[in-house]
């Protein structure tokens, strides 16, 4: 693709575990830098980001739920997790001189900005990377619905989703050798033949809205800057 990129604007959606490395908690420091050196090459070429990082390296609020804790409180841990997260990128893009700024939707104004649509808006036609932290704001809500619903918003061309796996299968390949991987799949056959690829909210929002969702492999070497750049990396959900 060289430096001419497709898109001018692309939502990135990582999972908290996509910064776990080879531990099953925390944040590895060498894999948040090479993410975010990829990010910094796609950002200087010109495309407009915003990442939405998940939080399930810290805490998953419907798993503690599942354990007898208060949902909306378990998702509510949840959101903050985002943040510590998002905090992390931020402080990292910035050492690489990446001018970007953390939007919650959860209000905490001594550590980031309250999301706005028209303040990140702003942010993105001067320049900056926004990190969305915090989801939608709500309990029962996941961060793969919080992506679709800021992709909407801010009008990004494309989510690229960041997983373990090279793209979209019919079933887990980590554990069925046998699953067959889908280049192209269509948001119908995601919802009814239950892909995993996100869940069925930000399935629907994509669908409606006509976003295109590319699925890939975030930890082989140069994915994440392919995609950003718009070659065609992993599965194509359109």
């Amino acid at each position: 693709m060289g430096d001419n990129p497709l898109y001018k604007r692309i939502v990135i959606k990582l999972s908290g575990e996509s910064l776990t490395g080879r531990g099953k908690f925390g944040i590895d420091s060498d894999i948040l830098a090479g993410l975010c050196r990829q990010m910094r090459q796609i950002h200087h070429a010109g495309v407009e980001i915003g990442l939405v990082i998940g939080g399930g390296n810290i805490f998953r609020g419907f798993t503690a739920s599942q354990g007898g804790m208060d949902r909306v409180t378990g998702d509510h841990m949840g959101m903050l997790a985002t943040v510590i997260n998002s905090l992390a990128f931020q402080d990292t893009l910035e050492k690489l001189d990446v001018d970007c700024r953390v939007m919650s939707a959860v209000r905490m104004d001594d550590v980031a900005e309250p999301y706005i649509r028209r303040r990140a808006m702003h942010h993105l036609k001067k320049g900056r990377l926004i990190i969305l932290a915090a989801g939608t704001g709500n309990p029962y809500f996941t961060t793969d619905t919080a992506a679709a619903l800021r992709a909407v918003e801010i009008g990004a061309r494309i989510i690229l989703k960041g997983t373990r796996v090279d793209g979209v299968f019919s079933a887990d390949p980590e554990v069925d050798k046998k699953a067959v991987f889908y280049p192209d799949v269509s948001y119908i056959e995601v919802l009814s033949k239950e892909l995993k690829v996100m869940d069925a909210a930000s399935i629907a929002l994509c669908k409606d809205n006509k976003i295109p969702i590319m699925v890939f492999n975030i930890h082989k070497e140069g994915n994440l800057y392919r995609a950003g750049m718009g070659e065609r990396v992993g599965t194509l959900v359109h």
